[in-house]
């Protein structure tokens, strides 16, 4: 587990797509200094959540949920079916956490070809030495504000793209 909490973070050229798109959101301190961010993906209609990452100095202060809850109105605006990823089942702050923001586990005879697809290329980055599972939250499909309330940490989060 190590080696994934040491893994070096995106690079410019690996961040462009997400940009490029506006499939990326970032927290930022008052002095525009980056401290989380969330990329998206969208497969088989989903907004799949790739990454989603919270400076370890900023950990509890429900910026990795504010981040959660913009992707979550950006697909509802987006029709897309609501929301998905691929995380660790037994460490507490993945899998019993996403279940917490209304998550639930996918069986794998319910995995989309997308998903499996997903599956195949953690597994070929290492990632299946370890329990994983795939979990969804289907879209509430309601019109909510955008921003999301401050007091979740930073003064900023802003959209990344267009």
């Amino acid at each position: 587990m190590d080696a994934i909490a040491d893994d070096t973070p995106p690079t410019e050229s690996e961040l462009a797509p997400y940009v490029r798109d506006g499939r990326a959101w970032v927290a930022t301190e008052p002095d525009d200094v980056p401290i989380a961010y969330i990329l998206v993906e969208i497969v088989d209609g989903w907004a799949h959540i790739e990454q989603v990452t919270v400076h370890p100095l900023h950990s509890r202060m429900g910026l990795g949920r504010a981040l959660i809850e913009q992707v979550e109105q950006w697909s509802i605006g987006c029709g897309l079916s609501g929301m998905m990823l691929t995380t660790f089942r037994d460490v507490p702050w993945n899998a019993p956490y996403y279940e917490r923001l209304g998550f639930m586990r996918v069986p794998e005879p319910a995995w989309s070809e997308g998903l499996r697809q997903i599956m195949r290329q953690e597994g070929a980055h290492g990632l299946s030495a370890w329990p994983r599972v795939v979990m969804k939250k289907p879209s509430k499909r309601q019109h909510r504000e955008s921003r999301p309330e401050r007091g979740h940490g930073p003064d900023d989060y802003r959209h990344e793209g267009r």
